[in-house]
């Protein structure tokens, strides 16, 4: 719940750089690349009563459901999908319907689990169609799709309370109304009568002279007026940076792939697919392929760049993290043959 104590809309990046993506059929959950979109962010809500527990709602107000329904026949993993709110009549949290949509993040290192109430996570695939780019929920068996639960959390917006409590005006003594604009003060009238000082022996009369003006000091003044309690500030942290970097520094080089057919042939049309690898040799690069791919039987290649022809890498990588761009061709390829 860390991660999400002060966020108010966020993105989940997967660990195939992907991020959690409401489809627009509002009722699918997918993996896109592109950050940017709308579809991208979700809206943090808190559920009453539960403070390790949350909501994400989409930006078609339809919140991140864990069903039962299974992703496929005879496998364990089970869709995620966009649901619309919970009844009234579930209360903070009560029913089976609600607790569908209830997460709670489990912190690690500095990404998140969002585990449901069932123990199952949220879980991003990878591999061949139809797990490409799928969200289900399960638990992860295998040691190679751990990673598969981890979501890296990017805050969008987060929204910052104002103080409790207004600072409380000094306190003041007012001697007498001044208008702090204009201090002028009025002479006291001469007295007359019995108040008057007679006269001398010699017939004169003593002059009265004014008393000073008095002097107005600050505590005449009337105290400041409190400030109002200042509302509640949402700050965007939204920029043209925040869409296109996490939050943390990403290193490692950056891994380009086609997978070639069994001639040994890729279709060009198709764009190339990436990802960032922190690795530093061969063995390690083939088996985050293989989690990629959901393939076993692969071999890389390197293309040359004059003849067009693959060959099997077998050697270190190349120094100082420089991108690489990579053909994977299956052990059971007829072009293997010819290498």
């Amino acid at each position: 719940m860390e991660l999400f104590a002060r966020a108010q809309v966020v993105r989940l990046k997967s660990h195939h750089d992907k991020f959690l993506y409401a489809d627009e059929d509002e009722t699918r959950v997918t993996q896109d690349r592109n950050g940017a979109a709308t579809n991208a962010r979700w809206t943090v809500e808190r559920v009453p009563n539960s403070p390790t527990v949350i909501r994400l709602r989409s930006r078609y107000s339809r919140y991140l459901s864990a069903s039962n329904e299974p992703f496929l026949l005879g496998m364990t993993g089970r869709k995620v999908l966009q649901a619309p709110a919970p009844s009234s009549s579930a209360g903070g949290g009560g029913g089976a319907g609600a607790s569908s949509l209830e997460w709670e993040p489990v912190k690690d290192g500095f990404q998140a689990r969002l585990k449901t109430r069932y123990g199952h996570y949220l879980r991003a695939n990878g591999g061949v169609p139809p797990w490409r780019n799928s969200v289900t929920h399960d638990v992860p068996h295998r040691t190679a799709t751990q990673d598969w639960v981890l979501w890296d959390v990017e805050i969008v917006q987060v929204l910052t309370p104002g103080p409790e409590h207004p600072p409380s005006a000094p306190a003041a003594v007012v001697s007498a109304p001044a208008s702090p604009t204009a201090p002028e003060m009025k002479l006291p009238p001469r007295q007359n009568g019995a108040g008057h000082r007679p006269s001398n022996s010699y017939g004169g009369h003593h002059h009265h002279h004014p008393p000073p003006p008095a002097t107005l000091e600050e505590d005449t003044l009337p105290p400041p007026k409190p400030k109002p309690k200042p509302k509640p500030v949402v700050e965007r942290l939204e920029s043209s940076l925040s869409f296109n970097a996490p939050l943390h520094k990403v290193e490692g080089r950056a891994i380009y792939y086609q997978i070639a057919d069994d001639n040994g042939d890729v279709d060009d049309d198709e764009e190339a697919r990436s990802f960032t690898f922190n690795g530093s040799n061969l063995e390690d690069l083939t088996r985050k392929l293989k989690e990629e791919t959901g393939l076993d039987d692969i071999i890389i290649c390197t293309r040359n760049p004059i003849t067009s022809k693959l060959t099997p890498l077998r050697l270190q990588l190349p120094p100082n993290n420089a991108a690489m761009r990579i053909v994977l061709v299956q052990e059971s390829s007829k072009v293997l043959a010819g290498m």
